[in-house]
């Protein structure tokens, strides 16, 4: 059908409208629509109908990234919970330096249980001691080759290394020796020394502050020593006088070597710090003490004792107090790098404590020998205690990670 096409014109000065009404089925409409225009090309759409993606919510892409708190989660969930607490007590608590004194103290109790409990076969003292150094030499040098630390320390650090591993091993050879020819009770008591002459050479040699509370806490712990171990040396020094090997000269000798032992053994714990704090490794000071240790324990164990073959069951009983003796010098090598050595050593009479009430407990312990031993307890508790309570000191520095 033909239509006539009206057209209707409005001008104005600053404005011109035109409308024009046409029919659909007008030819001149369907010439202008097949005709090309310049104006249809920016309303052709890049995409034919065919060509556009079909996208649905299975086809979607959504992004991979997770939201920073679920990958802490899945993180930490990861992570057992052994894991956490051991790193925890290495450097995450500003009680560290304590915490790897105290678990130091109870593995060297544990030692003592495990020996005193699987010790069917005497062992002399320096094959002992060189079962152990090995243990200790062949995973330390495991432990520094995983983390890719160098097994000989930074250059600057291998006098220190090698000083402590000559003077601890000095102190182990005068203690084995003294532990021979003295009533054990005394050569303990001896070795309890220890910490009170690492704090004084601390003092001079590292001019670490010495406060009235420190020396006081190490005079009760030492004190309470005295009380546990007082009546077994009231006993022992009375029976002197049959012991051929105590007779004249040869007490006095044994008397002086293990406090030799004390003095080389405190002087170690403050080389243990030094080097340990040099090095960043606290691990590098057991390496070092093994590497002189093992094949000095060696020439003392062929020269001096003979050699005896462990039994199977006394050899497995061997290397679990040698994995046990790792543990605790790392632990203890840990603690000093972190710790004032005064705090630090004080807290290492909770052994004797921890000893004592498991003779208490199993019932081994004398009726008269009994309120002695209990006071001398108290009286380490009530120091290390105190110890604990105050805290790190407040010129520490912070832990290494």
């Amino acid at each position: 059908m033909a239509s006539s096409s009206p057209e209707t014109r409005i001008t104005d000065e600053h404005l011109a409208l035109e409308l024009t009404v046409r029919d659909l089925e007008s030819p001149a409409l369907n010439d202008a629509s097949s005709a090309p225009d310049s104006s249809s090309d920016e309303i052709i759409p890049l995409l034919n109908q065919n060509q556009r993606p079909r996208i649905n919510i299975f086809s979607a892409s959504y992004t991979r990234r997770k939201p920073r708190e679920q990958v802490i989660k899945v993180t930490e969930t990861e992570i057992s919970p052994v894991t956490q607490f051991s790193s925890w007590i290495w450097s995450g608590s500003r009680y560290s330096g304590l915490l790897c004194m105290v678990l130091s103290s109870t593995l060297y109790l544990i030692m003592e249980l495990v020996s005193d409990t699987f010790s069917v076969q005497p062992i002399p003292l320096f094959e002992t001691a060189f079962m152990r150094c090995t243990i200790i030499l062949i995973l330390s040098y495991l432990w520094l080759k995983r983390i890719g630390q160098p097994i000989f320390g930074p250059a600057h650090a291998r006098k220190l290394l090698v000083s402590r591993a000559l003077v601890g091993y000095l102190s182990l050879f005068s203690f084995i020796f003294s532990i021979q020819m003295l009533p054990l009770s005394q050569a303990i008591v001896l070795s309890f020394l220890n910490p009170i002459m690492a704090s004084i050479a601390a003092r001079v040699v590292m001019h670490e502050k010495l406060k009235i509370t420190d020396i006081g806490g190490l005079a009760c712990s030492f004190f309470g020593v005295l009380f546990i171990f007082g009546p077994t040396l009231t006993v022992q020094v009375g029976s002197e006088g049959t012991n051929e090997n105590l007779k004249g000269n040869h007490h006095i000798y044994a008397f002086l070597l293990g406090l030799f032992s004390s003095i080389t053994g405190g002087i170690t714990y403050c080389l243990i710090k030094a080097a340990a704090k040099a090095s960043e490794q606290p691990v590098i000071t057991v390496f070092s003490f093994g590497l002189v240790a093992c094949p000095a324990a060696a020439i003392c164990m062929f020269s001096f004792e003979s050699f005896v073959l462990p039994a199977f069951d006394t050899l497995i009983s061997m290397i679990v107090l040698g994995l046990l003796a790792f543990c605790a010098e790392v632990l203890l090598a840990r603690g000093l790098q972190l710790e004032k050595i005064s705090k630090a050593a004080n807290v290492l009479y909770i052994e004797v404590v921890l000893s004592q009430l498991w003779i208490v407990s199993t019932g081994k312990a004398g009726s008269p020998g009994l309120f002695s031993r209990l006071v001398g307890c108290l009286l380490v508790l009530i120091s290390v205690s105190y110890t604990v309570y105050m805290g790190p000191a407040k010129d520490t520095e912070s832990p290494i990670p």
